[in-house]
């Protein structure tokens, strides 16, 4: 009939049933994975007042928010320890008994292989300064001396059991320093995911206080300009050549495109880390009641899916995956 239109797009939006068969991205409790925070010494969970719902665990609650990710159906979980001292090289990182290598034991007793055990491998929460890697004598981050630093990491953590080790530092050959240690420690299976991407942000802020972050100043120095896409390609072909098994690109929100560009270059998994403070923003217009909090979350999620992340760390895994499987 005259005037009436031709094609209806919207018959394939009519009900529920049609628009899940017809759905061109996926949101699966498999692709996500949790990051948490596991404090030394402490006796009971506490809170991050920045990140609503996110805690820095004991160890017995560690524990157990790995068997609930493992009962979810979750990908993963990446650990960060809080030490209760922290010096100028971060040596607690190194210590076989410092909190984070404790954290990835207890993880992979806890889980065995029906969960990946995944760390972040970084100097940042074990400095005193707070910087992500040793300073030489006029306050600068040297890359080559944190380099043999981060190779004894990737060790330190492979030996404690973790599946995925993730260096998150931003230094010049990190990849290339710890996949040569794990290989000749006889780790060829444990897996590097390269925080290949990552930006200096303003959305950080909140996980300053998840690991008590000795930071101050800024890490302009080593981590990405926002203003650069160009730069990210180049940076994820470095990690690439020197091992990197995954390839990440930190935050996610304010870099949807990068997470697309890294997606059409690479024939590897892409990781995208949703990252505290887009935590922290949809928790706050939630509380305050401006947005559906439960609809915002599989929205954002689902955004990153679409950009062409195969994986998100995300701290609404638990939640997701709730949301997934009940609705």
């Amino acid at each position: 009939m005259a005037g009436f239109p031709e094609v209806r797009p919207r018959r394939l939006r009519s009900s529920a049933a049609m628009r899940r068969l017809v759905a061109e991205t996926t949101l699966e409790p498999r692709q996500l994975i949790l990051p948490m925070f596991i404090r030394e010494g402490a006796r009971e969970p506490i809170a991050i007042s920045s990140m609503p719902g996110v805690y820095q665990h004991t160890r017995d609650t560690a524990r157990k928010a790995v068997a609930e990710a493992v009962q979810l159906g979750l990908g993963g979980v990446m650990l960060f320890g809080v030490p209760s001292s922290k010096d100028e090289i971060g040596s607690g990182a190194v210590d076989p008994d410092g909190i984070l290598n404790v954290a990835i034991r207890d993880a992979v007793s806890e889980a065995g292989d029906d969960l990946l055990v995944m760390s972040d491998l970084c100097l940042d929460e074990f400095t005193s300064h707070g910087h992500c890697g040793v300073l030489d004598s006029s306050g600068r981050v040297d890359n080559d001396a944190t380099l043999s630093i981060y190779a004894e990491m990737g060790v330190a953590q492979a030996s404690a059991g973790a599946h995925v080790v993730g260096p998150s530092g931003m230094m010049d050959g990190q990849v290339g320093a710890i996949r040569t240690a794990l290989d000749a420690a006889g780790f060829l299976d444990t897996v590097i995911l390269a925080y290949a991407v990552k930006y200096a942000s303003a959305f950080y802020g909140p996980f300053r206080e998840a690991v008590d972050s000795s930071l101050k100043g800024d890490r302009k120095t080593y981590q990405q300009d926002g203003a650069n896409a160009r730069e990210a390609i180049r940076e994820v072909d470095l990690d690439l050549a020197e091992g990197a098994d995954i390839v990440m690109v930190k935050p996610a929100l304010a870099y949807l495109d990068i997470i697309r560009q890294v997606r059409d270059h690479v024939n590897v998994p892409v990781a995208a880390y949703n990252i505290s403070g887009e935590y922290a923003m949809v928790e706050a217009a939630a509380a305050n009641g401006w947005i559906d909090r439960e609809r915002a979350i599989l929205e954002t999620l689902t955004s990153i899916r679409r950009a062409g992340a195969d994986t998100i760390l995300t701290y609404w895994a638990p939640d997701a995956a709730h949301l997934l499987t009940h609705r």
